[in-house]
């Protein structure tokens, strides 16, 4: 009898699971992923000050939530027309999985949505560059990608260039499947963009060492500029299925010197920041 209840609980787990991932395609999700808040204590990537279950304990589930980042307009950084971009998937994240979250109420279950970003101001990560809660461990551990050389999860649809956003939930969810084989090659694109160099290479390990400081500083003058996040060293991933569907470049470069001298307050192109279109400097 009582292995009749639990076949009959796992059952009800997958289609619950099922009725989620389809409510939050729905509301605009290009991925979703589940992941068992168990999976922070089996991979111990991080501190367990970090765990969603000791933080709320009573948690079971996290669901997250992927957007696209669109080349055409990714490649045009550091612009505002990319700045609008980031705006636009933050204010869709918010919305998506505030509903999500409401949705899991309605059906009896604790549920809410832990922010995206959740900092004030780029320049409290310039003081202590760390969230209260990675979307980017949430996403490996729901089986959406791999951690990759510059520390963004890497999606087979989008390599780094998407968004992510986590609803945690007292539902019991069956997992995906974490990814076993990196998706991220080391081919160091990344590192050889950065306008930073924030990325030193480490020759036992395929993460690298990131100056996050460095980066967040350079972050608070783009802000400064109108021309916020930078976004180099996802732009130029070879990784995920939209190289192949937009191809290596798909904004002139003259288009980019144009997108750059529009809107902000000076143009990070020729003669500011970076070099004209940010290309790999290999």
């Amino acid at each position: 009898m009582e292995y009749i209840k639990e076949v009959d609980k796992v059952k009800e787990g997958y289609k619950l699971k099922e009725k989620i991932r389809k409510e939050a395609i729905k509301l605009g999700a290009n991925i979703v992923g589940f992941a068992d808040v168990k999976s922070w204590e089996e991979f111990e990537n991080t501190s367990e000050s970090y765990y969603p279950q000791n933080i709320w304990p009573w948690s079971k589930s996290v669901i997250v939530l992927g957007v696209q980042i669109y080349l055409p307009m990714l490649e045009t950084t550091p612009s505002v027309v990319y700045s609008e971009l980031y705006d636009t998937t933050n204010r869709m994240l918010d919305e998506m999985s505030y509903r999500l979250a409401n949705y899991l109420n309605r059906l009896g279950h604790k549920a809410f949505f832990f922010p995206r970003d959740c900092y004030g101001d780029i320049s409290v990560l310039v003081k202590k560059p760390e969230a209260a809660f990675s979307h980017v461990l949430a996403g490996k551990y729901a089986g959406l990608g791999t951690i990759g050389y510059n520390h963004t999860l890497i999606t087979k649809e989008y390599g780094p260039r998407v968004r992510l956003v986590s609803v945690i939930t007292d539902a019991e969810l069956p997992p995906d499947e974490v990814i076993e084989k990196d998706l991220c090659i080391k081919c160091l694109c990344c590192k050889n963009s950065c306008p930073t160099s924030a990325f030193t290479t480490k020759e036992d390990a395929l993460i690298a060492d990131m100056d996050k400081v460095k980066c967040a500083e350079y972050h608070e003058k783009l802000r400064n500029n109108y021309t916020y996040p930078c976004g180099v060293c996802i732009k130029v991933c070879p990784i995920g299925e939209d190289k192949k569907l937009y191809g290596t470049s798909s904004v002139s470069k003259e288009g980019i010197i144009h997108c750059q001298s529009h809107g902000a307050k000076e143009q990070f192109g020729s003669g500011g920041v970076e070099a004209l279109s940010l290309e790999v400097r290999v």
